[in-house]
């Protein structure tokens, strides 16, 4: 059985959304589109949408760091429709925007699904111990088999690693560590912070700081229009 939220967002008609949020004194207003802007320095016990929210807890670059246009996904590893964008739109926007250096991107993660999402998550991040994210992260997606099926499970990360070529003693002690629990905790709360209910969640971020939300693993066409149009800044 599918996962309800990835479902709903997955399966939901293109939501491109954009909120100016000003941060002034600790206080945020919203709205049409999302400026990004320093962390302040003061704590408050509101949420703060700052370029951390975006930058923070996640993977590595891939891509040109200085790539004037940058792609985050909120994603979780067992989510149906996350598979389905790897599988019918990632490679494209590498191959077309990413290996061109006009796109980077980043992956969040927001393991809303199961025990095995978070357990997943902590594997990549353990594989970027070997400088292996992406590498681990796409081995991950070419072997999805459903939601809360057990194909993420301890032993079958193992598999993955050998497969991906990792020192499995480090990669081992990593995952049974849960080294990186707190960045995945992190990450699911910059999510709640954008108000994310589900999985796949994207931001396009351009050369003018402004944020375009997009909801669910919505078409090829979809980035690419919105891409085209932010390197025309």
């Amino acid at each position: 059985m599918f996962h309800v939220p990835s479902l709903i967002i997955g399966a939901g008609v293109t939501s491109i959304v954009a909120i100016i949020v000003f941060l002034v004194l600790n206080v945020a207003s919203h709205e049409d589109e999302l400026l990004i802007v320093p962390t302040p320095n003061q704590e408050s016990d509101l949420p703060k949408i700052t370029t951390d929210t975006f930058m923070k807890n996640g993977s590595p670059i891939l891509g040109n760091s200085n790539a004037p246009v940058t792609l985050i996904e909120f994603g979780d590893y067992q989510c149906f429709y996350c598979n389905k964008f790897f599988h019918s739109t990632e490679d494209s926007i590498v191959k077309n925007y990413v290996d061109s250096g006009k796109v980077k991107i980043i992956f969040k993660d927001y393991t809303i699904i199961g025990p095995d999402s978070i357990t997943a998550a902590n594997a990549a991040h353990c594989a970027n111990d070997q400088k292996s994210f992406w590498k681990y992260h796409d081995t991950l997606y070419n072997n999805w088999d459903g939601e809360n099926t057990g194909w993420a499970s301890y032993e079958h990360l193992l598999t993955f690693a050998v497969d991906t070529g990792l020192n499995i003693d480090e990669f081992s002690n990593c995952i049974i560590t849960s080294k990186y629990s707190s960045i995945i905790v992190n990450s699911n709360q910059d999510a709640k912070d954008l108000g994310l209910t589900g999985t796949p969640a994207f931001f396009i971020i351009g050369p003018d700081n402004k944020v375009i939300k997009i909801g669910g693993a919505q078409p090829y066409d979809v980035f690419e229009g919105i891409f085209n149009s932010e390197l025309k800044k």
